[in-house]
């Protein structure tokens, strides 16, 4: 990996490091020989490949931003390792560093318009925290504290799979070792494992895969049973024995930009990883066959916390863009003043200000976290999560009855914009309110990609999903509660108010 390795002096007089990557030293850092299928092939080159290419350069843009010296105070701070990093890829210790860690995300994600979930951002969320929490991995907590140096310094981006394959299910998984990830065996140098686990976005994009299982499943896990499976880990993406199966690509089904604005180039492609008897070095070890620490790790590390501020930080901007889209196109309808549809746009902006209230109270009312940080409350977090994973199905119904038809009245394509013969029916017939005919085309083709394109509809799932199962969502959020108390209270404010009467009237004077 090339990285940047720059000596400076920070004000207060000690040595300060920079090798975090710039866009060209991430692009390059990606060419590994790394194992990536697509259509029947294997990818050769993934920066280059047609199906990623565009995508790459999009995350490369971000890495660029660390360095701009515009950005650079806003973007990124010294870790207590004298690291230069992103402001999130390092613990908050104080509200203050959660607002300033949220404007870092929200720069960063403005980058992309809020349309690229797992950004090297979103797995900081856990990563960070290593910095604090590393004793938890003991006897591999060294392991854990070297991951983070690792990560922060050089900004590396990470994906994660924490979910098995969707088949039997209702079984132990030590009943499906034929197909979850599970240990082969282990010597001196390491562990070997095999299985597979879905779906990691955006993971030929990434420097490594960090394999643990959710929440869900490691309640089901027992001591005595699950051993073989109880792992959590690291593996390079250039790891022996790992393969990434790849969905099919919207950018390199985008015939152009003016088509397909937002898959050409934001199109974080999914994957299945499989690992066939992979090796995995110690030192990327977290975790070996421990249950109860495999049950525990999700809940102690703070990554549900602050995973909940980057996704909820996110939505708002692509909210704002939608909001914009919705505006943009009403007018171009000439329906911007009816009464009905000022009201669907007031509904979507008091959505926008909901999600980045919640983030407010979740950059504002902090609790402790691991060792001296603290992070978002995580009865907030929840409500969140929960908002946020709606909140998308609403957005796409509201263009589907605002707008109905108009974003299908268009050309079959930019080769029509360049047709001599077209130029004066796309002009005087697919003209909008005020808006010329190629750039009412033009603006339907960026709302198409949106809301109703295939890639509109990849969101659509992402955003419901990538979360945890609806269920589960419901379960923690009750789960949480219940643990901190918070049901007791709500119960006891019941009980309060039936003690206050009986069958002979009231029990207090006050009401006699």
């Amino acid at each position: 990996m090339t990285l940047m390795d720059e000596i400076v002096i920070n004000p207060e007089g000690t040595a300060e490091t920079n090798n975090l990557m710039t866009g060209d030293s991430y692009l390059e850092s990606l060419n590994d020989g790394r194992e990536i299928w697509f259509d029947g092939e294997r990818v050769k080159n993934v920066v280059e490949h047609p199906a990623f290419r565009n995508a790459a350069r999009s995350v490369a843009r971000l890495y660029d931003a660390l360095h701009d010296p515009e950005l650079k105070d806003d973007l990124t701070t010294v870790d207590k390792f004298g690291n230069r990093t992103h402001r999130f890829f390092t613990p908050s210790y104080s509200a203050d560093d959660l607002i300033k860690s949220r404007k870092a995300i929200n720069i960063w994600q403005r980058l992309n318009y809020g349309w690229m979930g797992r950004t090297p951002d979103y797995k900081a969320a856990f990563m960070a925290q290593l910095a604090e929490g590393h004793s938890f991995y003991e006897p591999y907590g060294e392991n854990a504290l070297n991951w983070y140096k690792k990560f922060a310094s050089q900004g590396l981006h990470i994906n994660h799979v924490l979910i098995d394959p969707p088949m039997n299910r209702g079984k132990g998984r030590a009943e499906v070792k034929d197909i979850y990830v599970s240990l082969d065996k282990s010597d001196d140098k390491g562990i070997y494992v095999t299985g597979a686990k879905m779906v990691a976005t955006g993971s030929a994009l990434t420097h490594a895969t960090f394999v643990a299982v959710n929440s869900g499943t490691a309640a089901r896990m027992e001591v005595g049973r699950d051993e073989d499976m109880a792992l959590v880990f690291l593996a390079d993406m250039s790891s022996p024995g790992l393969k990434l199966i790849s969905r099919p690509s919207y950018e390199m089904r985008a015939k152009s930009p003016f088509d397909a604005p937002l898959a050409s180039r934001f199109d974080e492609n999914d994957a299945v990883v499989v690992f066939e008897n992979c090796f995995v070095p110690w030192e990327d070890v977290l975790i070996f066959r421990d249950v109860e620490k495999t049950k525990g790790f999700y809940a102690s590390s703070g990554f549900f916390n602050r995973f909940n501020l980057q996704s909820a930080t996110r939505l708002a901007i692509k909210l704002e863009f939608c909001i914009g889209l919705m505006i943009k196109g009403t007018q171009a309808s000439g329906t911007n003043n009816f009464r009905g549809v000022q009201a669907a746009i007031g509904e979507m902006v008091a959505m926008r200000e909901t999600i980045w209230a919640m983030t407010t109270a979740m950059v504002n009312d902090p609790e402790p976290g691991i060792g001296n940080s603290v992070v978002p409350r995580l009865q907030t977090a929840a409500a969140c999560r929960i908002y946020t994973t709606n909140a998308w199905t609403q957005v796409r119904e509201t263009f589907e009855t605002v707008l109905a038809g108009a974003p299908s009245f268009t050309i079959s394509g930019v080769s029509d914009m360049h047709a001599p013969e077209l130029d004066h029916i796309i002009n005087t017939y697919y003209q909008g309110t005020n808006v010329e005919g190629r750039d009412r085309v033009k603006f339907f083709n960026l709302v198409w990609d949106a809301l109703y394109s295939e890639f509109a509809g990849r969101h659509g799932l992402y955003e419901r999903n990538y979360a945890g199962n609806k269920d589960q969502q419901r379960l923690d959020a009750l789960r949480w509660s219940t643990i901190r108390g918070d049901i007791n209270s709500y119960t006891g404010l019941v009980d309060q108010c039936l003690s206050d009467y009986d069958a002979n009237g009231w029990v207090h004077d006050r009401w006699k």
